[in-house]
């Protein structure tokens, strides 16, 4: 049974973020004029009395979760005990809250992460649980993993309406480019684009560019949600991805051609690959409610650089 959103008071956390721009974006163009997006500052989601105060204030009957603290292998290498505590405790209180307060539909994003270090390639929703996630990330996957039982076990006790989505590695405009965080495309894109700007005649990328990876553009996830928002409502994970698996030395390979770096890439083979594949079956996603991405990673990235350039350029032009 489809859900009409526009009727709906909607609060979207992590809104200003890089995938919640993108959410709230696509909710205004649809007409949801009730939309909610609670800042940090104001409501930090692992407070408890706080998430309290956020039911109250805004009274939601839909919550698309989207805060999460997040970064790439080295982030998640030195603060793992910050990224579970975080994670976890936020969608915790969020989806209690949801129960008390009665909502009406409570969309959670997942990760990727979550998925066994040795998932089958393409990766399938039943290999959730098949084993332990990448060592590097782990910490983050399992948090994030851990909401989708609890999802799931409050819709079997308590018959909250919550959905759980996981979609792959993201890119595009608006994404976060600090070197200390940020993931592997956002990271090239940066570190093509500077080595080119200072003349570099050589870069330095992480591991061996063996491992693989899948990239879904922004705005395609963000129809995604919705999508599964407005026509998904099962207690089973749901992939969301672009069905196109590359190397990490190709993707290297096509944003040093895009950025038109023409220099020399040296990789450090004593930093970790992550992951060995990541690709995702999406035939769920397609079938249960039509979603299927629509931006190439070509097209994608192109949109991506020009981004970060006039990022660049807007810094340049106020020193």
């Amino acid at each position: 049974m489809s859900l009409s959103l526009r009727q709906h008071r909607i609060v979207v956390t992590g809104g200003t973020g890089f995938l919640g721009a993108a959410v709230c974006a696509q909710l205004r163009q649809r007409g949801c004029e009730l939309l909610f997006v609670p800042s940090h500052q104001e409501f930090d989601l692992i407070d408890t009395s706080a998430v309290e105060r956020l039911f109250r204030e805004f009274q939601p009957e839909i919550i698309f979760h989207l805060a999460a603290e997040v970064g790439g292998i080295g982030a998640n290498r030195r603060e793992p005990g910050r990224f579970f505590f975080s994670n976890l405790q936020m969608g915790m209180n969020l989806i209690e809250g949801a129960r008390r307060h009665g909502l009406r539909k409570f969309i959670q994003v997942g990760t990727v992460c979550a998925y066994p270090k040795f998932t089958p390639v393409p990766f399938r929703e039943e290999d959730l649980w098949s084993g332990y996630p990448e060592e590097t990330n782990a910490a983050y996957g399992i948090a994030k993993k851990a909401l989708l039982v609890m999802l799931q076990s409050y819709r079997q006790q308590y018959g909250l309406s919550g959905i759980y989505l996981m979609p792959v590695n993201l890119f595009g405009p608006g994404d976060n480019y600090d070197p200390l965080s940020s993931h592997v495309i956002p990271a090239l894109i940066r570190k093509c684009v500077e080595a080119q700007q200072r003349g570099l005649s050589e870069i330095e990328v992480w591991g061996s560019g063996n491992a693989s990876r899948e990239f879904l553009y922004v705005d395609d996830c963000a129809a995604g949600l919705i999508l599964a928002a407005e026509h998904y409502d099962e207690p089973a994970p749901v992939n969301l991805g672009a069905n196109q698996e590359i190397s990490i030395r190709n993707l290297v390979q096509l944003i040093v051609e895009l950025t038109g770096y023409s220099g020399q890439v040296t990789w450090d083979h004593s930093q970790p690959d992550g992951q060995p594949r990541r690709c995702l079956d999406t035939s769920r996603a397609r079938e249960k409610f039509g979603f299927v991405a629509q931006t190439t990673l070509r097209d994608g990235l192109i949109s991506a650089i020009a981004d970060y350039r006039a990022q660049v350029n807007s810094m340049t032009a106020f020193q």
